[in-house]
Order: structure tokens, then sequence, then C-alpha cells
């Protein structure tokens, strides 16, 4: 089997460290591939199934809680909810917020830029010793 270090894309088609990965062998004649007996999923995978899952989950009952009338929800048996107003509160808040991070980053950028009119969005800070001398003398015959 060809060694897992190599990075030339034509001896190994690696998928991950932690998986299958398909090689190619030397042995060209032959034709076949090589598959290792790393299988399985890696933990960040299962992380990102259980987090997508809760959530399509967790969006249901919301949506569930906040369009059911109240008979409804006593009829299966939920007694105890939030107000209805928190149905609207909670994502506009939510929706502002992100609104005014994004703002705010923007504005960031904006103070950490350099104005229009200045010199130092004209010129490098590592021009030669030549062109310097050149530039303060254009600016003394300006003012």
């Amino acid at each position: 089997m060809v060694d897992s270090s190599a990075n030339s894309p034509r001896r190994m088609l690696s998928l991950s460290r932690e998986r299958a990965f398909v090689s190619i062998l030397d042995d060209e004649k032959e034709g076949r591939f090589a598959l290792s007996n790393k299988q399985g999923a890696k933990l960040l995978e299962v992380y990102g199934f259980v987090g997508s899952i809760s959530t399509i989950v967790a969006a249901g009952l919301f949506f569930l809680w906040a369009y059911l009338p109240e008979p409804w929800l006593h009829y299966l048996g939920i007694t105890y909810y939030p107000s209805r107003y928190w149905a609207l509160a909670i994502p506009t808040y939510v929706m502002v917020t992100i609104i005014f991070i994004i703002l705010f980053y923007l504005g960031l950028n904006y103070m950490a830029t350099v104005p229009s009119t200045s010199w130092n969005s004209l010129f490098d800070s590592s021009p030669t010793h030549r062109k310097i001398h050149k530039l303060q003398i254009w600016r003394q015959s300006l003012s």
C-alpha cells in the first residue's frame, strides 16, 4: 500500500485521516484500488448530525407552540408554556442584534480606514530615499 504521507494526488486520494482512503497501487497493470479498514464517522460529523436534527426538532416545537391554539395544546397535555409575546419578541430581538453587530463591524472598518485625502492611501510606507526626497520637494512646491 502507498505511504499515507505522500502528497501526490496521483498516488492517493485521501478522504480524511480517520476514514477510509482509496489509493492507486504502484502496479498500474493490475488496475485495482486498495481500500483501508479505517471506516466510520468522525466525532465532528456526529456532532453536526445531532445538531442539525435537534435544530429541526426545536424549530418544529417552536412553530407548534407559536401557531397552535391554546385548546389544542391543552388537549396534547401541554399546560405550561411561555407567553405568545415571546414568539415574536425573541426572533425580533435576534434579528435586531444581528443587524447591530453588522453595523458595528462596518463602523469599525470605516474608523480603521484612512481618509481618502490622506497621503497614506496614495503612497506605501517603503519607498526609496530618493522618492521621499522628491515627495518632500513636491509638497513644498504645493504650499
